[in-house]
């Protein structure tokens, strides 16, 4: 996520194609392991409550982090991009929105091929998304304001596909995992992951984009970025893959570093903070160009190592305001 955006704020086009490469290579992972994660962790609690999942009480927890992330949203383009209008959509906006949305489809999950018929509604949306994409196109010039709404950056519409593909796979998780070991599970997920990355590149060789894997192949919609069907089938893989690898190594071989968990326990704050430094300061501010790869790799080890002591700082900060408050501090706080 770091780089993505380093990548495109801090240094320009005269780096050649090795910036091309570099940020479309990280835009194909970052956002899409969240979006993806969104849906994959909600059944981890809503799974030991199948039969509670309408509970109002319960239901209103969920509700309400969905409705917190969308205002995160909003105040992200209000500190961060004030030349964009202040309701322009964005990831924050897509994942708090998922959030809702996942928690009212989950119950299906219940029933008999309910899970079956979220996974036909996540790839018919994404189809149905790809057969109108000429249509949007031309919309969107006579709706503006509702165009930047709901098809800004990471519309919820076709992205949420991504995010209910990872509900339905985190549900069966917990039904493997609720019956005895995990292992085999991820071992499957690894090898679908791994069968996927194979047909993307058979895909790509086969039709291939000019330049090869780039942004020429994917539709794209509102000058933003929407992957094409070999990338959406790649970037799956990628998910499936790098969540089997790091089910190995943290669960498996015990590698469990404290500082990947505070990353990912202050996601949100990260996310938001680290906007402020490398586009509002760096960027907007400083002015900063980087010429040297070797100096911009320095600058990103640098903006992640920040990244690490400010996650531990508000790791310490957050229960302290929450007793000011007089509000339960929550023991972890992703995007998702």
């Amino acid at each position: 996520m770091v780089v993505n955006h380093t990548s495109r704020w801090w240094i320009d086009r005269q780096m050649g194609w090795s910036r091309y490469w570099l940020v479309y290579g990280t835009v194909t992972v970052a956002a899409p392991i969240f979006l993806f994660l969104v849906g994959f962790v909600l059944p981890v609690s809503l799974h030991k409550n199948a039969a509670d999942m309408l509970n109002p009480s319960r239901l209103g927890g969920y509700l309400r982090r969905g409705a917190q992330i969308i205002l995160a949203g909003l105040l992200l383009n209000l500190v961060v991009f004030p030349e964009d209008p202040l309701w322009s959509g964005g990831v924050l906006q897509t994942i708090g929105l998922s959030i809702i949305v996942m928690t009212l489809l989950a119950p299906l999950l219940r029933y008999r091929a309910g899970d079956y018929a979220l996974l036909a509604l996540a790839v018919a949306s994404y189809v149905l998304f790809l057969a109108v994409h000429a249509r949007l196109q031309a919309w969107l010039p006579a709706h503006p304001n509702l165009g930047l709404v709901l098809f800004f950056d990471y519309a919820p519409w076709p992205w949420m596909s991504i995010v209910l593909v990872g509900l339905v796979l985190g549900w069966w998780w917990r039904d493997v995992a609720a019956r005895g070991p995990d292992g085999p599970y991820f071992r499957r997920l690894a090898a679908v992951g791994a069968a996927f990355m194979l047909l993307a590149l058979a895909a790509e060789w086969r039709w291939p984009s000019t330049p090869h894997v780039g942004f020429t192949r994917d539709p794209g919609l509102n000058g933003h970025w929407i992957p094409g069907p070999i990338t959406i089938v790649w970037i799956l893989g990628t998910v499936f893959v790098l969540l089997s690898l790091f089910y190995w190594l943290c669960e498996m071989r015990g590698w469990r570093p404290h500082w990947l968990v505070v990353l990912g326990q202050t996601a949100l704050m990260l996310y938001f903070v680290h906007q402020v430094i490398a586009y509002s300061l760096v960027n907007k501010w400083l002015h900063v160009n980087f010429r040297s790869w070797a100096l911009f790799w320095i600058a990103n080890l640098a903006l992640v190592v920040a990244c690490i002591g400010l996650g531990y700082a508000w790791k310490g900060i957050k229960p302290r305001l929450a007793r000011k408050t007089g509000r339960p501090a929550m023991a972890a706080q992703r995007p998702g």
